[in-house]
């Protein structure tokens, strides 16, 4: 059994990792979006805008519960990472969406989900030694 030491630097890249996918894809899909329903459509920039708001809104939720629940936003992308495969299997969806959608929607959830599991473990082992260096005897270690 191989035991995890606490690596700072580690949790501090993959903190700034997870939330940079949830950002970098929060920002591509509000002007996704926001272009398909201008472009496509011939909305107004209004309603464009009005559409934008929902990957806007998520994509903010998911930081802020991230920032303080890093468990809980893992399982958050996990879930969703599935919920949109069930989605492209309820609509039949062609190869070529099914390659955008996994590309650009699926992948960044899993990795950022994946990177917020993985930061929210090392929290815990860097937890656990800064306890255990504090008061041995309360984390069960006897000082030598």
């Amino acid at each position: 059994m191989t035991t995890t030491k606490c690596n700072p630097d580690r949790l501090t890249i993959e903190r700034l990792a997870a939330r940079t996918f949830v950002v970098l894809g929060g920002i591509f899909w509000v002007v996704a979006a926001f272009s398909a329903e201008r472009v496509y459509q011939g909305s107004s920039t209004l309603i464009s805008a009005r559409n934008a708001l929902l990957p806007l809104a998520l994509t903010l939720i998911v930081l802020a519960v991230g920032w303080f629940f890093e468990y809980a936003v893992s399982a958050l992308l996990a879930i969703g990472a599935f919920a949109v495969v069930v989605w492209g299997l309820a609509s039949g969806w062609e190869p070529g969406v099914w390659t955008l959608m996994i590309s650009t929607l699926v992948a960044p959830m899993v990795i950022s989900g994946t990177l917020f599991l993985l930061a929210a473990r090392m929290q815990h082992v860097c937890t656990l030694e800064y306890a255990a260096a504090a008061k041995p005897e309360a984390a069960g270690l006897t000082p030598r």
